[in-house]
């Protein structure tokens, strides 16, 4: 397993090692012992996974404190484009976003801590897209960013998004008081 930082601390792109032969592949995709050799001390509580057509955007969500959540998230099928941006108050990087392509050809894994606001747009029909999360769903804490905030200029590389209408009634980055 190879872990590669990003520009934005905290935040950690995984590469597992893949197995293949005549039978297809194999890899691990979580071991307690090696995220925590990489600085990821996480104690996962619950699993999620969504299936989306092609141009589907979620995001930008977060949850606050104390209810605040960690995130490894991965594609099993399709591709999305991955999209995190730092709302950690003192963060120099706060306002900032990132974004990655992860799909079921590539394998990659991301590594999001609390303390982001996070989305994804699928580029492909059928994707499944999974989570493991550090905390449990809690609705009275959820917050987010508006998907398409001027400020954030966040290429989603897919026009006419099909967004939910809970997504498109999110606010601004220039209006968010960060619990982080």
């Amino acid at each position: 397993m190879e872990v590669k930082t990003t520009p934005i601390q905290g935040l950690l792109i995984i590469q597992p090692k893949v197995f293949t032969d005549a039978r297809g592949y194999f890899f691990e995709s979580y071991s307690e012992k090696l995220f925590k050799q990489h600085g990821i001390d996480a104690h996962f509580v619950q699993d999620n996974q969504s299936l989306s057509q092609k141009g589907a955007l979620r995001g930008l969500h977060f949850q606050a404190p104390p209810y605040e959540q960690g995130k490894l998230v991965r594609v099993i099928k399709g591709a999305v484009l991955d999209v995190v941006v730092d709302i950690r108050k003192n963060s120099p990087t706060y306002g900032e976003h990132f974004s990655l392509e992860l799909s079921e050809k590539n394998f990659l894994m991301l590594w999001v801590p609390p303390g982001f606001a996070h989305g994804f747009a699928t580029i492909e029909n059928d994707t499944i897209f999974v989570y493991k999360c550090t905390n449990l769903y809690h609705k009275e804490s959820e917050g987010g960013i508006k998907w398409n905030d001027p400020d954030l200029n966040i290429n989603w590389g897919v026009s006419d998004p099909i967004v939910s209408d809970k997504d498109r009634e999110l606010g601004l980055l220039k209006n968010l008081r960060s619990p982080f």
